[in-house]
């Protein structure tokens, strides 16, 4: 059994990497706010926590709405996390969760044995119903594309699994983990979850979700800052059909070019990078596919039943998700371009940064911002899910000569600059928060002006995935 590099994991043989438990050092930037939380577990439930859990969000560098088709992205942890404080409950099967911000989200009970859901699925008979007493905190911008809902939903799978006795390897957790959040409507394709337990200091991840799960650090260009700013524009993945819409789009363009390439299988592959394998394409290949297959840039329901030789209540029961059967309009063509060209930028990205890892190159480094733009403006025309603020943000930007796109969903949120060195980055955000944050409405300007916007607006570097700690 040995550390990995990060020094918050151990490795049991044949690549089996669990989250190890480590004592929470004195020295640490954490250490205030799990003294803090540890406090609010104590005031609300008598007793200190047993353990402390901290899961990172999220910045997506590039490869935007890709995973859910099966294709890799490279994101990178943040240090912004959402903490958990958890001791097991006296009172036999008791779930109790608080809050620190009590007044924005109340607590909540329930009875572990009327629960169903999540991790018990994968535990089965090694389930026991041992109740937990949870606090929670965190410092992950809510709705804003950093994460926030993957970061709480892991981080409250790998306390289970700790109190549970169980010791699973990151991936394995990662898995369960994107499998729990669709129980709350969000059909995502499993980057966030990864990257939040197999995130590195120093280090991107190249994520790979196809054949397996797999993913490889990826060493940034030196010097290269990276920005993270919050339009402040909220959308509430999980309450929004827009996310799923997409995704729906996604899954019956794979099926019509399935069809159209004469696979028997067709209604079984939903993902594109299974077709892709199936017809042994390379992406311009299947690139090609696309602009002469699906000639449209709106397709009816009518046009789909025709096509797949289907009714509209086949449609509607076994094309469409619960909350997506009001479609009448599918984007097919464009929705299917913008996932086969953003994986090409994806690998061009990353074979980009190592070269740039073994020598230097000024015109490497201005083809990755480039990469950077083209996804932009791909996840704004083909996939339309931009925001006018985030379209401010993105001006402010090309102004200041700094590369930025969109990440995370969408439809709001943030995004993630590339800044050429800490001095240009410390610039841009001037720039930011005079010509973008300076201007906001009367509430929010309350809110976030006293700290001088640093919550909203912030250089980051790639930070340790999730990360278990005892007192």
């Amino acid at each position: 059994m040995t550390a990995n590099g990060n020094g918050t994991a151990q490795v049991l043989g044949a690549g089996i990497e669990v989250v190890a438990q480590q004592k929470l050092q004195q020295d640490s930037k954490i250490y205030e706010r799990v003294q803090q939380l540890g406090a609010f577990f104590k005031q609300q439930f008598g007793a200190d926590p047993d353990f402390f859990v901290r899961v990172p969000g999220r910045v997506n560098i590039i490869g935007e709405h890709v995973d859910y088709c099966g294709y890799s992205v490279l994101p990178m942890a943040v240090s912004q996390s959402i903490f958990l404080a958890v001791a097991k409950n006296p009172e036999d099967s008791q779930l109790q969760l608080r809050n620190l911000e009590e007044a924005k989200f109340p607590g909540y009970d329930a009875d572990l044995k009327t629960l169903r859901w999540g991790i018990q699925e994968n535990l089965g008979s090694q389930w026991k119903p041992v109740g937990m007493r949870i606090a929670v905190d965190g410092n992950v911008p809510l709705a804003a594309g950093l994460s926030s809902s993957s970061a709480m939903v892991s981080s409250a799978v790998l306390a289970t699994a700790h109190v549970q006795g169980k010791q699973l390897d990151r991936r394995e957790l990662a898995s369960i983990s994107a499998k729990c959040e669709q129980y709350i409507g969000t059909h995502s394709g499993g980057m966030d979850q990864a990257i939040a337990y197999l995130g590195r200091v120093g280090c991107a991840h190249h994520i790979e979700f196809h054949p397996k799960l797999k993913g490889t650090p990826v060493t940034l260009p030196a010097g290269k800052c990276f920005v993270v700013a919050n339009s402040l524009a909220q959308k509430n993945k999980a309450a929004s059909s827009d996310y799923n819409e997409r995704v729906v789009e996604c899954r019956l363009a794979t099926r019509w070019l399935a069809k159209r390439k004469g696979l028997i299988n067709w209604q079984d592959i939903v993902r594109f990078i299974d077709l892709e394998e199936a017809c042994q394409m390379d992406n311009e290949t299947f690139e090609k596919l696309i602009k002469d297959t699906l000639t449209k840039w709106t397709y009816t329901r009518a046009d789909i039943c025709e096509e797949l030789g289907v009714t509209e209540q086949e449609l509607e029961t076994k094309f469409l998700s619960a909350n997506t059967r009001h479609m009448e309009q599918f984007k097919l063509r464009q929705r299917a371009l913008h996932v086969i060209q953003e994986s090409g930028r994806v690998a061009k990205f990353r074979k980009i940064c190592e070269q740039l890892a073994v020598g230097p190159s000024k015109a490497g480094a201005k083809r990755l911002g480039e990469l950077m733009r083209q996804s932009h403006e791909s996840l704004r025309e083909l996939y339309e899910c931009s925001h006018p603020d985030v379209e401010r943000l993105i001006a402010i930007s090309t102004e200041q000569n700094v590369s930025a796109r969109v990440t995370g969903a969408g439809w709001g949120g943030c995004i993630v600059a590339m800044c050429d060195s800490v001095e240009a980055a410390d610039e841009y955000i001037n720039a930011l928060k005079r010509d973008y944050y300076a201007h906001l409405p009367a509430h929010l300007l309350e809110r976030h002006q006293p700290n001088n916007f640093c919550e909203v607006v912030f250089a980051t570097l790639p930070g340790n995935g999730a990360e278990l700690y005892i007192q």
